[in-house]
């Protein structure tokens, strides 16, 4: 079994609509260009260090200390004069938190860049009343709601490292026409939160099921801040379906696991799941009959890519030692590199200024690099060259509306307490192409 990371495989996006390069004349004042500019970043990392989301955030904190290191490393390899600094802040899984969070890191710290935050719920109030306001880049590892795609954002300021849930809804429908010998006249129920993820990524799963032949039971949306879940568990698992699919986070699922395996009618091995329940800790937190046999699919990191594998290596003999790889950790080191990326492409720390890079920089056209050839990136930006980033996460091919749309979602079972990565699907692939 191999530790829970995340990827992005490449899927070919042709012709990105923002094909400018990162170019421009030498810069000493820091403003308008690359060249040989000063930069003085502090890039905000607002995490859930609390609340629902609370099983990832000390891997995320974590993944983005490790970002800030090998920038710095990088900076001093370069011999550049610029300066990285990394605040961080606990968004609490929760939209007001979040709001309070950002506000601090860009008023109070000065951070032009934001990782985070991770639900999208709390990305999307950040976005609206802080990043957009404030002319503020902010790069989300973990926030996959379709709505995001849609947000008032002229200045490209709103951006991710994960691909949106309109590519894991169809991923997990077609995992499951494979898991269970075809989807045609199978009925299915489906359980989520009623938030932005929630909802967002039932609709893009049922749509998918459909799609293949597929009938829906039962769809349960329920209030994360609900004290139980007697009734609704009763109804997701009413009706004999052939699965059940649970969109939901570890906290709230704590208290919906439970409730499932009450009505004496769940058995965890017909349950699918998606990314907001790849915790490794889920287990000992719901409990082994509301997890044991459980499947889903989540974004991964190329297995055998060698900047994954490097992260991968780093990450494990960094501190704290005893903080376990998890769901979008890679991601968010993407998010902080990218920060940084986009800074020496612009020549500035202003927001606006690099988010008008950051598209152009994750993705094609341009010289491939990863975080372990840093200092080659920071030079071929400063000579005014184009870039292609590629993450730990694997490619991440930003498109017009700043969604990542290249990658691969690991395929996952829990089993003996923790989730093993059985193998992984290239996004927009189908599972039968997968050998």
């Amino acid at each position: 079994m191999r530790s829970f990371k995340f990827v992005w495989l490449a899927v070919a996006v042709a012709g990105l609509a923002l094909g400018l390069a990162a170019c421009g004349g030498d810069d000493d004042d820091g403003d308008g260009g690359p060249g040989e500019a000063q930069l003085d970043l502090t890039i905000g990392d607002s995490l859930p260090l609390s609340g629902d989301l609370a099983d990832f955030g000390p891997p995320g904190d974590k993944a983005a200390q490790i970002a800030t290191d090998e920038i710095n490393a990088a900076i001093d390899e370069a011999g550049v004069d610029h300066t990285v600094t990394l605040v961080t802040e606990d968004n609490e899984t929760n939209p007001q938190a979040a709001v309070q969070a950002a506000r601090k890191m860009v008023e109070t710290d000065d951070a032009s860049c934001i990782a985070g935050a991770w639900a999208s719920a709390d990305s999307i109030p950040t976005f609206e009343s802080v990043s957009s306001r404030e002319g503020v880049l902010q790069i989300s590892p973990a926030s996959t709601s379709d709505e995001i795609t849609t947000l008032d954002d002229p200045d490209g300021l709103m951006n991710r490292t994960s691909p949106p849930d309109s590519f894991q809804g169809p991923t997990l429908a077609d995992y499951m026409d494979q898991e269970l010998g075809g989807a045609e006249g199978v009925a299915v129920n489906v359980g989520a939160r009623n938030d932005a993820y929630g909802t967002g990524l039932a609709d893009s799963f049922i749509a998918a099921w459909e799609d293949l032949g597929g009938t829906i039971g039962e769809e349960v949306i329920y209030d994360p801040e609900q004290p139980s879940y007697d009734s609704e568990a009763g109804q997701i698992t009413s009706g004999n379906p052939e699965a059940i699919v649970i969109i939901d986070f570890p906290e709230t699922y704590n208290k919906m696991g439970p409730a499932l395996v009450r009505t004496g009618d769940f058995d965890a091995s017909t349950a699918f799941m998606t990314d907001g329940l790849a915790s490794s800790d889920l287990p000992a937190s719901a409990g082994p009959e509301a997890t044991e046999g459980a499947r889903g699919t989540a974004p991964g990191a190329p297995e055998e890519d060698e900047a994954s594998v490097a992260f991968n290596d780093l990450y494990e003999q960094s501190d704290p030692r005893d903080v376990d790889r998890m769901t979008f950790d890679a991601q968010n080191f993407d998010a902080v590199i990218l920060c940084y990326l986009a800074a020496v492409a612009a020549g500035s720390t202003d927001g606006t200024d690099m988010a008008a890079e950051v598209r152009d920089i994750s993705g094609p056209p341009g010289d491939k690099y990863t975080f372990l050839e840093l200092p080659d990136a920071i030079e071929a930006l400063q000579n005014g060259d184009d870039i292609d980033y590629n993450g730990t996460s694997g490619e991440i091919d930003m498109d017009e509306a700043g969604d990542a749309t290249a990658g691969v979602y690991d395929l996952f079972e829990f089993k003996g307490g923790a989730p093993e990565v059985s193998g992984e699907i290239p996004v927009a692939e189908k599972v039968e192409e997968e050998e």
